[in-house]
């Protein structure tokens, strides 16, 4: 059976709602959440940014049992592997057995901020396996040293670690990449029901891992009103492509879709209103497709009302 979970969008909320939300998931009976690791939103109307790994030690403090990971953590230019090793072993210290560590290789949108030249995507795939080599021989607990093709470590020692290590989650949107992950991942995150991925991923050795996939919507009694916030706060999903990977400010996103797009038209890919039959379809397409878990986002400030529809309608189908 598919496990749901939810999702904590930091480009949407303040820190400590982000925290209250994680509470009122677990509350709910969610399976799990994600909670984003981006510097900036994708377009300056979702208005936050908070540092995730702050907004972590709240869910810390203040929850119990549901496991979190991040969806996902850039593996490229703008951290340093040595300071993901300590914040992700700290993360998991805090939160035995229930913290994973997903990961990617970024969008200029978030990584063009230290001034160092955005690279291809090939060399970018390069880095995120270089730089999660360096956090796992970190995460040994042992002086490390290491002079790599893109990364260098002088003898880093990690003095708090977990007793169990989190799970490295890793993203991929096409076949090449989901083979890396299933060679150098624990499990794979991608945000579209793509089998064809899914297929690559258990033939490259993924086969009992799991697939993590992710579902946008905006719930509303009003069908109206949630199909204009998911166009205000969420319409640059309809870029897609390479296009969302090189655009390098919020400012971008928000020019790229006010030529074309409408709230009708993001409609068309993200449920909007009460009709709860939807979600479980997009749900049972990523079943289809073989994956093993799903996460919602709602999008917007309507949580509450999604928790309670959640609740009574969604998470009892997949108990």
């Amino acid at each position: 059976m598919v496990q749901i979970g939810y999702t904590l969008s930091s480009e949407e909320h303040r820190a400590n709602d982000l925290i209250d939300d994680a509470v009122k998931a677990e509350e709910t009976g969610f399976a799990f959440a994600s909670i984003s690791d981006h510097f900036h939103p994708w377009m300056d109307s979702q208005g936050h940014s908070p540092f995730v790994w702050s907004v972590l030690g709240g869910i810390a403090a203040r929850t119990s049992k549901i496991p979190i990971m991040t969806g996902v953590t850039p593996l490229s230019l703008h951290y340093h592997p040595t300071i993901v090793a300590q914040a992700v072993a700290t993360a998991a210290d805090m939160m035995p057995g229930r913290f994973s560590f997903g990961v990617g290789t970024g969008e200029a949108l978030n990584e063009h901020i230290t001034g160092d030249t955005w690279p291809p995507v090939s060399i970018r795939q390069e880095m995120l396996e270089e730089s999660l080599e360096i956090i796992r021989e970190l995460w040994e607990g042992n002086y490390t040293t290491v002079e790599g093709a893109y990364y260098s470590v002088h003898n880093a020692k990690l003095y708090t670690l977990p007793e169990q290590l989190p799970k490295v989650i890793v993203s991929a949107t096409g076949p090449e990449s989901a083979t890396i992950a299933a060679e150098i991942g624990d499990a794979l995150v991608s945000t579209s029901p793509n089998k064809e991925v899914v297929d690559a991923f258990h033939a490259a050795g993924g086969t009992d891992k799991p697939v993590y996939g992710q579902i946008h919507l905006c719930y509303d009694e009003d069908e109206e009103k949630a199909r204009q916030t998911a166009f205000e706060l969420w319409g640059h999903s309809l870029l897609g492509g390479q296009a969302s990977q090189e655009l390098s400010i919020p400012k971008h996103y928000q020019e790229a879709i006010q030529s074309f797009a409408t709230p009708d038209l993001v409609a068309e890919s993200i449920s909007c209103g009460p009709d709860v039959s939807k979600i479980h379809q997009e749900i049972q397409t990523y079943i289809d497709a073989g994956f093993t878990h799903v996460y919602l986002h709602q999008i917007g400030e309507n949580q509450q009302a999604f928790f309670d529809i959640a609740k009574s309608e969604i998470l009892p189908k997949y108990a």
